[in-house]
Order: C-alpha cells, then sequence, then structure tokens
C-alpha cells in the first residue's frame, strides 16, 4: 500500500522511535502535532523556509544545571521552546542538525542529534566538540552565568547559621565559538527584563557576531508565543507576536539571508 502512495507523489512522515503504549520503546510513534506542522508549515506558512541542504547547523537550548551539593542546583525557568522550535525549522530546510540541549520536558525533534547535558562546562565541552563543520550557530540556551565554586559531595545539613556560596563565571560560550579562526556564523539571543535594546546591541557588538535576537524574559520564557527585535550591522528588525514555531522561521531565514550576503561580500 506505502508503495503505491509513494508511486503518485505523496510523501510521508514518521513513524517516529520512542516510547510506546505498550510500554516498549522502538520505531512507531506518533509524531507531535508541532513536528507534523513544522513539516507542513513550508507548503503553509506566510514566511518560507530557505534551502539548507548539505548545512550543518548547531544549536544549544534549554536552561543549565549547576550543582550546589547532590540535591541542590542554580539554574533558571527556560522551557527550551525556542530552540527546539529553531532545531525543527532547520530541519525542515533539509539540514543537518545537532542539539545540545539541557534539561527540558520537550520530546527531540525527529531527525536532530540530541546531545543531552547538565551544566554550563558539560554545554560548552559539547558545543565545541560539535563546532569543526558547523555552517550555523544558534546560541539559544539559557546558560547560568555563575557556577557554585566549591559544589559539595554531600547534603549540605541546616544548621541555623548563615549559608555563603562562592559562585565563579562560567565560560562564555558564544563569545568563545565567535572568537575561533574560522568560525560559523553565530546567532546570540539575548532574554532581559529591562533595557531591552541597549543590552542586545551590547552584548553583539562585545561577543563580535552577526545577529542578535533580544525579547524581554518576562514575555518569552514559557510561553508558547513571542516577540522579538533581531539586531545586525544593518539596525533592528522588530518581528511582530507570533507562536515560537512560526518566529523561530523567521529568525532563520534571516540569519540565512545575512549569512548568503556575508558570503558574497567576502
Amino acid at each position: 500500500m506505502w508503495r503505491s502512495y509513494r508511486k503518485t507523489g505523496s510523501s510521508f512522515l514518521g513513524p517516529a522511535r520512542g516510547s510506546q503504549a505498550c510500554g516498549e520503546s522502538g520505531l512507531g510513534r506518533f509524531l507531535e502535532p508541532n513536528e507534523i506542522m513544522m513539516h507542513l508549515s513550508p507548503h503553509l506558512g506566510r514566511y518560507p523556509l530557505p534551502c539548507l541542504q548539505g548545512k550543518k547547523v548547531l544549536l544549544t537550548a534549554g536552561p543549565t544545571v549547576e550543582a550546589i551539593d547532590p540535591v541542590r542546583i542554580l539554574s533558571n525557568i527556560s522551557s527550551g521552546k525556542m530552540g527546539y522550535a529553531l532545531a525543527e525549522a532547520a530541519l525542515a530546510s533539509g539540514a543537518e542538525v545537532v542539539l545540545v540541549s539541557g534539561p527540558t520536558a520537550l520530546a527531540a525533534p525527529a531527525g536532530c542529534r540530541l546531545i543531552p547535558v547538565r551544566s554550563a562546562a558539560q554545554m560548552r565541552d559539547a558545543v565545541l566538540s560539535e563546532i569543526p563543520h558547523t555552517d550555523l550557530f544558534f546560541a539559544v540556551a539559557a546558560v547560568a552565568d555563575y557556577t557554585p565554586a566549591y559544589p559539595s559531595g554531600h547534603k549540605i545539613k541546616k544548621s541555623g547559621e548563615p549559608l555563603t556560596l562562592t559562585l565563579v563565571p562560567t565560560s562564555d560560550i558564544l563569545a568563545t565559538v565567535a572568537s575561533l579562526p574560522n568560525p560559523p556564523f553565530c546567532v546570540g539571543f539575548a532574554a532581559e527584563s529591562q533595557n531591552l535594546e541597549e543590552y542586545a546591541k551590547h552584548k553583539r557588538l562585545a561577543k563580535k557576531i552577526p545577529l542578535i535576537v533580544g525579547n524581554l524574559a518576562q514575555r518569552a520564557l514559557g510561553r508558547e508565543d513571542n516577540e522579538v527585535i533581531l539586531f545586525d550591522d544593518h539596525g533592528r528588525h522588530p518581528l511582530p507576536p507570533a507562536s515560537k514555531i512560526e518566529l523561530a522561521r523567521q529568525i532563520l531565514s534571516h540569519a540565512v539571508a545575512l549569512m548568503a550576503h556575508r558570503r558574497i561580500s567576502s
């Protein structure tokens, strides 16, 4: 039956691999609704996706988790939805996609290679190991800026006395990648609680990256939709409020257009 349908030019989505209703794991799982929509969106959406056939796209997503002791952590409330939506958009564009993700409740997009990590240090190491042959790097993850200097190997007991944690800066993954001798095209993200444009512009220039996506954290974290502003060498480009899947398509298209312009200009 499937062969007959394929001869007519029909396309098929799935099945995917994963946990089954019977308790087993393997091929046969129904695709997630957002994955189905991402595959259909190039034919239905307002914003056509660029062709990334033969290109490698590397993304980070989600939060990082920094251990205080075996049961306590420093982290944040990033859901990972924007990074996963960008991974889906890149897959739909035909790219080879590698997703380095902190802990989230999301299913990895079918077709991408997922590298699960917890800490900022693990995320840095995973990214640097994948950078060779990467064409486009999206640093979407909400990486911890600080980590405990001396995480305890045992649960810290309550003593009734004040407790002081010594925190040390984590590595700046995006700045490290952007400073490499032959870096990929780098796209950063700036989630701010105030003075968005000022901080986003400063971050882009400080990290020496061609494009940064700015948004207000209180409007974005954990939500299905968002409103962002793109900042590049040509100025600011506000995008209207939309679902994160739709925004991912627009951000990807903008990044690919800039990447092509740079290639022509160089």
